[in-house]
Formats: C-alpha cells, structure tokens, sequence
C-alpha cells in the first residue's frame, strides 16, 4: 500500500531563484540531500553544481553578483530565522560569512519572502544591500557594506517600520528602500548613496493603508517599477518617476498583479486571477504570444536577456525551476521532483459557499475519484493573510489523502489575499472573530454535497491555520471527527507577547495590544475554550520557532492531556516554523495523513 512519502516530491525549494547576469545559470535553494542547499543549473540543461553542503543550516534568499562570479545568499540554523549573509564562488568553495551575529536577523530585499528577482549589489559589484536588527532587536535597519573593507554604512529606521533594503539604480546613486508598517501599508523610500549623510527620501507618502511592492529600476535609473493598491482593491503594476514623483500605471487588471521583472526593453509580470498565476510578457511596447503554461502558480520571476526563468507549482505538480526561451518560447524544466507513485492525481476545483454575512467564500475542491461517500479534510493556509492557491500542497499531504479516499476542501476565508484589500483587511484585530462563521459554513457547504459523510469531517492548518484548527475544535465542538495543529498559537495574549521583537509594534493593529486588550485576546483565544475539545486532537511543533514559540502548544497539550482528551504531540527539536529538513517534513507530514485518515477515512 503507498505511503504519503511516495507522493513527497523529490525535493522542495525555497521561495527565491536567481538567473546569472548573462542568463546562462539559474540558482536556487532546494533539500534534495535533507536540507537546503544552494545549487546552480545550467539553463541549457544539465546536473546542478552544489554549492554549499549544510547539514543543519537552510539557504533562504539568493542573489548573483554584478560579473556572475559569485552568489550571496541567507541561511539560518535549525529553523531560528537568525538569517546571516555568506557571499560562494559560483564555481565552490567555502562560503564568506558577511554577518556573524548569531541572535539576529538579516535579510535581502523588500522581504523575507520577496517574488521578485533580489539585486542586492551596488553595480559595481563593490558592496551589498540588506537589513538587520544587529543594532536593536526591535529595530530592522538597512546596512549598506563595502566588501572590499567590512565597513557598513547604516541607515536607521524608527520604531512601527520595519526597513527593507530593495536595490540599487543601475547608475549606483540611489539605494530604493521598503518600510513596513503592516501587512498592508508600506511606503518606499530612496538613500542617495553619493551623499554619506543622506537621510531617508520618502517617495510614497500617503494617508491611511496602501501597498507599495518596489519592482526593478529602469534602465535608466529614471525610476522604479512598483506594484500598487493606491488605485482600488487590487495590486496595479506601475512606473514611479523620481523626475515628477508620479506613479504612471501601466497595467491594471482586475486581479492583483503578483510580481514583476525587468530586462533592458523587456518586461514580464504575472497576474494572480482568482489563485491562478497567468504570465505576461511585453517587449518593446508590444506582448508576446506566450505557450500555454499548466494552470498553477508561478513564483520569483527572474529574467536576463533572452531567458526568463520562474518556479512553476499545480495542484498535481510539485514546484519545478523552469526556463522559458523568449526567443523560441521553448520551456524547459530544469529540475526534476515529480514523485514516481503510479496513480492519476486529481485537479482541483474552484468553487463558493454562502457565509454567514452574506459574502462568498472562495475554496479548492478536491474530490476523490470514485463512488462513495467520503470523509472531508478542510485544510486552512497559514498567514492569515496569504492564500490558498493550486500548489502541489504540504509535501503531497492532498494527493495521498485523495488516493486513500478522503477529500480536501481549502478554503479562502476573510483575511486572505487575492480577493482584494477590504476582503483582507477584515481579518485585523479580529481573529478568531468572524472568520469562524466562515469555517462553519464551510461544513455546511460540505453537508449538502450528497457524497460527503458529515460524520467525518476534519480539519487542519499550520501556523494561523493551527490557531484556526484549534478555534473550530474549541468553540465548534461539534463538527470535527479529528484535527492537526501544526505551530499554531492557542494563546493570543501569549503569542503577541513572545513573537520576534521586530513584529511587536504591529501587534496592536494586527491582532490586539497585549498590555491593554488582554481579556479581549483571551476572549478570542482556543485555550480560553480547551475544555470544550472532544475530537481527537495531534500537535505538532518545531522547538526553534522564533513566531509561534513551543510554549503555544505546550500549553493547550497540557489542558487537554489534565482533562484525559485524546492528543498527541510531536516536538521536532531542530525545526523551527515548519519544516527545512526533507526528513522531519516527510514524517510529519506522513504522521499527519495518518492521523486523519484513521479517523475519516478507510
């Protein structure tokens, strides 16, 4: 009989892939061998080189240098996100530690999970950009640090924005910065880098939240492109000009624009309609006719010349790194992570169900083949303010829970991106607030569906859809068979307090302020309602997780376990949120199907 490991891809990769300036290399981070490692392929085709051989340490962000010859990345140790630079020869070698401070974080771009293409390096190549809370844990600054001398130039943020170094013009004067306030309001600034006392130049000034996600300079260095809510509810891709500080759109749909890239005369961006990426790409002033890409999602564009490469994930297909030759629209796969499980995977569904308010909710259906009736997983996305969207989802957790019998249904409740900024706003300061009326109707959908089983109804999620699968077992009793919580918080009041240092000044916007909302955050938090749970409940948790630390779930195990309740818990000692080992992420996530199968399915 098969095993979820048969359906775990062969390797999964981060969220960043770089293409060398002369288009002939791409490089990525992957955990073929148990960890992420940085590789780099050819773009012809051919055996990745291995350039790093951590055993306990995860490559996160990746960038090449101006002349090719070498590739700055971040790693960090054990899932603790004390993310440090290295600069490799792209050839090998041993790394070049840039940073060496263990308890603190630095990070390339304009986040830690930046789509765009990062470009970190003055032109020269003589220095790199990146932030860091070196100098105060609560504070995230942007540093600026000759390679030739060490010596850093620092430019210091305030408290409530946390600063994100973006990239330098390609005539080396102007360093674009990123500051976040929230999630949801952000304004980009420029450091003029020939002044050595230059303060901050805000560029996007603004009254209430707005999005400004900076994308590649122009050629000339005239200016900038940025992806922007100013307009309505959805990300728009346009140009800022520093001459006339005016933003000039240039592609405007009805679906958020998700990413962009630039080379020379060429530029491609993606559109995300309704979860799925469609992929654009206009050439002096005219678009391309593109082949037709499998509908899924396409992440971290990266263009040089001719060759555009991206990673490309569906809800039957694991992410792969992918080249796509403008020249002759030929797409060539560069890596190879399909597992070799002899079954026909099931695509997903879009589909919409009443919720209490009035609003629909959007979800993915993924109904077993066969008759039968069927027990039905709700697999609730992390965030909350993300996404579920048709990736080849939790190292094949869907698929093999499909091949066994079991359905999933993912929902898109309130909170979640894509749908448009009110859609996503209102989950802020309301957690554990309206969004359960979405997951209960959700079982109601599911009710009316005449091959579904209403008696085997789980639920699962990590991180926020931990908190949500520990909500719906605690305050909804009486719907669940089973539930997973993967690193979810089930103590507001405690999460808020604990979370890294440079998240805190978002707390009170985000969730509720901890030093004067306490009772609120109680009110809104499963362990306040842990002696409600009967369903048969398992935990688990990295004991490095620097968000949701292990004293979330510690202390809804100890409640439950006090009260008799059946509850399992699995400690991954060398993890932190999630999973970098291809190992541990394996056996959870097999342990995981296993549980949720003996009691829905089978």
């Amino acid at each position: 009989m098969a095993e979820l490991e048969d359906f775990a891809p062969k390797q999964r990769f981060r969220s960043t892939i770089a293409l060398s300036p002369d288009g002939r290399f791409a490089a990525y981070a992957a955990n073929a061998d148990g960890q992420h490692n940085l590789y780099v392929a050819p773009v012809s085709g051919g055996e990745p080189r291995k350039l790093t051989n951590y055993r306990h340490n995860a490559v996160r962000q990746i960038a090449w240098s101006p002349d090719g010859k070498s590739v700055l990345y971040t790693a960090d140790f054990q899932g603790n996100e004390q993310f440090q630079l290295y600069l490799v020869d792209a050839h090998g070698g041993e790394p070049r530690p840039l940073t060496d401070t263990s308890d603190r974080q630095h990070v390339l771009g304009s986040s830690l999970f930046d789509l765009n293409a990062l470009t970190p390096f003055t032109p020269d190549g003589g220095s790199v950009v990146y932030a860091g809370n070196d100098r105060d844990a609560a504070l995230q600054d942007v540093l600026v640090q000759d390679l030739a001398t060490g010596a850093v130039r620092r430019i210091e943020t305030t408290t409530g924005t946390m600063l994100h170094a973006v990239s330098v013009s390609p005539d080396g004067r102007w360093l674009l910065t990123s500051g976040y306030h929230s999630n949801s309001d952000n304004d980009l600034a420029l450091v003029d880098l020939h002044d050595p006392d230059a303060p901050l130049w805000i560029v996007t000034a603004h009254e209430g939240k707005r999005l400004h996600l900076p994308g590649p300079w122009t050629a000339d260095s005239g200016g900038f492109h940025v992806l922007h809510d100013t307009g309505g509810e959805f990300l728009a891709l346009g140009v800022y000009s520093l001459a006339t500080g005016v933003i000039t759109d240039l592609v405007t749909p009805a679906w958020d624009v998700e990413q962009v890239a630039a080379s020379g005369d060429t530029t491609a961006w993606t559109v995300n309609e309704d979860g799925v990426s469609r992929l654009f790409v206009r050439r002096d002033d005219a678009l391309l006719v593109l082949p037709e890409l499998p509908a899924g999602v396409i992440g971290s564009l990266s263009i040089s010349g001719d060759v555009l490469a991206f990673l490309l994930t569906t809800g039957t297909r694991p992410t792969e790194v992918v080249a796509l030759d403008l020249g002759t629209r030929a797409l060539t796969y560069l890596t190879t992570s399909s597992p070799a499980v002899a079954v026909t995977f099931v695509e997903p569904e879009v589909v919409r169900y009443p919720t209490h308010d009035g609003r629909e909710v959007p979800a993915w259906l993924y109904r077993p083949h066969g008759e039968g009736v069927r027990g039905v997983v709700i697999s609730i996305h992390g965030g909350p303010e993300a996404q579920e969207r048709p990736f080849y989802n939790y190292a094949g957790l869907y698929q093999y829970l499909l091949s066994q019998g079991v359905a999933v249904l993912a929902p898109n409740v309130r909170g979640s991106t894509g749908y448009g900024k009110t859609y996503q706003s209102l989950i802020l300061r309301d957690f554990g607030g309206a969004e359960l009326g979405d997951f209960e109707h959700a079982v109601k959908y599911l009710r009316t569906l005449d091959w579904v089983d209403p008696e085997r109804i789980g639920v699962w999620g990590a991180s926020y859809g931990g908190f949500a699968t520990l909500s719906c077992l605690s305050r909804l009793p009486d719907l669940w068979a089973a539930g997973v919580s993967m690193v979810g918080p089930s103590n507001l009041l405690t999460m808020a307090r604990s979370v890294p240092e440079t998240w805190r000044a978002e707390m009170a916007d985000w969730v509720g302020d901890p030093d004067t909302e306490a009772d609120f955050l109680l009110e809104r938090s499963p362990i306040t309602y842990s002696d409600a749970i009967t369903a048969p409940l398992f935990v688990i948790q990295g004991a490095n997780d620097p968000r949701v630390v292990k004293a979330e779930s510690d202390q809804i195990v100890e409640a439950l376990r006090k009260r008799g309740v059946d509850v399992r818990y699995d400690v991954y000692e060398d993890e932190g949120h999630g999973f970098t080992n291809r190992v541990n992420e394996v056996k959870a996530i097999g342990d995981t199907a296993e549980f949720l199968l003996s009691h829905l399915g089978r």
